[in-house]
């Protein structure tokens, strides 16, 4: 259960992270991806400096799909989000974020050999089709009516680039420190996006900060989304595997508009109930362990880790 957990405190996270990017899409989408991975460094540093540097060699050495990690999960990712929260609404986002566990097993069983049975592949279509009915509250032929714009389109690269870091994560990741790995990578993400953000700023002027309403939502974003979510989530996928722990990013749309409920007063509709049950149903069903030779290999995994 322990991975499990960890991933449903991942979708509260990034549930979290939605809510507030369109809360506060009053600021430009790279000041936002770089103001949290601001706050993320500052709140690593103390933690990771010292195991990053004495994982130099490490991180030479596996340069290349580290900054491959990096780009994808770290500097564009929620970059790609919040751009497209600009132009679209959070349904849309939720809409278009359920492909990513169906985009993520495909690569898998492309790239890593991971195999699913006929049971699990059938959870993950339940589960997908359950995300999609939470958000059109259960009508599902009115999928092309919705008001697509550019900021649909931009969401394709946040789908594309989580898949690619949740492949990495599984190869790589455990090659490094936790802590370290993070701090590297957000240091990283924030040098690439500081010219990004001084173009934005001399085309849209420097946008005002000093609210505390920004400060808060700003230390969230850089603390739940970019540091915490992060450690769950790789040590989820290394524990299970980039398909079943992508699985659970279909509990998103559910999660946001709980929050939505909850936070912003919105209703909760029976069909919407209806489609959480549907998403439940098509997790359990892909995360069920495939024989007990796997439970055995699960096992030992976890002994190690």
């Amino acid at each position: 259960m322990y991975p499990y957990i960890l991933m449903i405190f991942v979708v509260i996270f990034y549930a979290g992270n939605i809510l507030i990017g369109k809360a506060i899409n009053e600021l430009p989408p790279f000041t936002i991806a770089f103001f949290r991975l601001l706050v993320a460094f500052i709140v690593l540093f103390p933690i990771g400096f010292r195991s990053a540097w004495e994982s130099r060699d490490t991180f030479i050495k596996y340069k290349k799909p580290l900054l491959i990690m990096t780009l994808t999960g770290i500097t564009f990712f929620n970059t790609f989000i919040y751009g497209a929260l600009q132009f679209t609404t959070a349904s849309n986002v939720s809409v278009l974020e359920s492909a990513i566990p169906v985009v993520t097993v495909l690569l898998s069983a492309w790239l890593l050999k991971e195999k699913l049975n006929h049971i699990q592949w059938v959870g993950i279509l339940l589960s997908f089709i359950g995300a999609l009915w939470v958000v059109m509250e259960g009508k599902l032929l009115q999928l092309t009516a919705i008001d697509w714009n550019i900021g649909d389109a931009i969401m394709i690269g946040a789908i594309g680039t989580w898949a690619v870091y949740s492949i990495f994560v599984k190869q790589y990741m455990h090659l490094f420190p936790s802590y370290a790995v993070l701090l590297v990578m957000t240091g990283i993400s924030i040098i690439v996006l500081l010219p990004i953000v001084l173009i934005e700023w001399g085309f849209q002027g420097i946008p005002p900060l000093g609210s505390l309403n920004l400060v808060f939502s700003l230390m969230y974003l850089g603390i739940f989304p970019s540091f915490i979510a992060l450690i769950f989530y790789n040590k989820a996928v290394h524990l299970l595997s980039a398909s079943k722990a992508s699985i659970f990013l279909n509990f998103l749309p559910v999660v946001t508009i709980a929050g939505a409920y909850i936070w912003l007063g919105e209703k909760i509709t029976v069909m919407q109930i209806i489609g959480s049950l549907i998403v439940i149903c098509g997790v359990f069903l892909t995360t069920q362990v495939k024989g007990k030779r796997r439970k055995n290999k699960e096992m030992t995994i976890r002994m190690k880790a």
